[in-house]
């Protein structure tokens, strides 16, 4: 099979591969769309993966075409997507059914063999049905839309209270079109591009809920457009000290701050920052990926839920698609920043 290989740092290659051998709990999937995650270019060009070589891609949907001795039938031929991380079932975390908080987890596309290539072997156990009504492209980016939800639900904003939303990478987006689907009446978003703005005018909200960063100044403007008192939620989507001080000048008396982003380098949390988080009784939540249990109250499901019922539609956020074989060129794109964009997303 073809497949992207990453044999090392900046050493990426489009490889004519062994097809993967399904172990007795496991299937095969043949890989109808794919999506690059934000994750996926440092992974490739800067930090190198977990292990070498590896077929990266974590964001991937497809249809089972082989199954393994202990699958169930019913898989068979099934249009699925997948949860990459593969938990160890054991830890204190796995034994809650907190699975994303695995401490020895396995994780498709960072650590094993992922879905930029034709087929993948997937647990039967991280497969989730499809609805023939859910497309390929969308099942792709349910694991970033996933995070976003879970995002959304640690800190549970209610319909009428002001959420800001700053950093409009994918799961920034993501965020805004869970918030408006969720009823969230008052939400304010901060980006710093022309398209970025286009795109949340599309997804629903009006102009004067976008702030431009690069032109305006970011905390004035957030106590304009809530007189003054702070917002009630803030969710962090950059990972920079500068954002993370602008979360807490911003928020109001007892608010939440979600943290999203990556961090970009170490953290540092100045006297006045923290005195003001003391004062303020400000409850600082961390979120990292998503529930997924087999159960219609996880993250995933909700997700699903949606796309079924049309509630959401991830495609309007796809700025670049690729055949497998050009995939190399989303890729670039989202190194060097030549282009805009929000989701790659690759075709077989």
């Amino acid at each position: 099979m073809k497949a992207w290989v990453l044999h090392k740092i900046n050493d990426i290659l489009f490889e004519e591969v062994k097809q993967p051998q399904i172990r007795e709990d496991e299937v095969l999937v043949s890989v109808k769309a794919a999506g690059i995650c934000g994750s996926d270019i440092p992974r490739i060009y800067q930090t190198g993966a977990h292990t070498h070589p590896l077929i990266p891609g974590h964001e991937f949907s497809g249809q089972v075409v082989e199954i393994g001795n202990h699958v169930d039938p019913k898989w068979l031929h099934k249009r699925v997507g997948i949860f990459p991380l593969i938990p160890c079932k054991n830890c204190i975390s796995c034994q809650k059914e907190h699975y994303e908080l695995c401490r020895n987890y396995n994780y498709l596309g960072s650590r094993q063999d992922g879905g930029f290539a034709e087929f993948v072997a997937v647990p039967e156990w991280n497969l989730i049905a499809l609805p023939d009504n859910v497309s390929f492209e969308a099942a792709a980016m349910m694991e970033p839309m996933a995070v976003a939800v879970h995002a959304m639900r640690r800190v549970k904003p209610q319909i009428n209270e002001t959420v800001v939303v700053c950093g409009l990478g994918t799961i920034g987006m993501f965020l805004v079109m869970v918030l408006i689907d969720a009823g969230v009446k008052n939400i304010l978003v901060v980006g710093k591009k022309e398209f970025q703005k286009q795109t949340v005018l599309q997804l629903g909200l009006d102009s004067s809920c976008y702030c431009d960063s690069r032109t305006q100044n970011v905390e004035e403007w957030v106590l304009e457009n809530t007189k003054r008192l702070g917002t009630d939620v803030f969710f962090e989507c950059v990972g920079r000290n500068e954002v993370f001080s602008q979360a807490v000048n911003l928020t109001a008396p007892q608010g939440r701050i979600c943290l999203v982003g990556n961090p970009y380098s170490d953290m540092m949390l100045e006297k006045p920052v923290y005195w003001k988080m003391l004062r303020n009784q400000l409850t600082m939540t961390g979120t990292w990926n998503s529930s997924f249990t087999h159960q219609t109250e996880d993250d995933w499901h909700y997700v699903l839920d949606k796309l079924d019922q049309k509630k959401i539609q991830p495609e309007k956020l796809i700025s670049h698609r690729f055949d497998l074989e050009n995939a190399i060129q989303g890729m670039q794109i989202m190194k060097e920043k030549t282009q805009d964009y929000i989701k790659v997303m690759i075709h077989n």
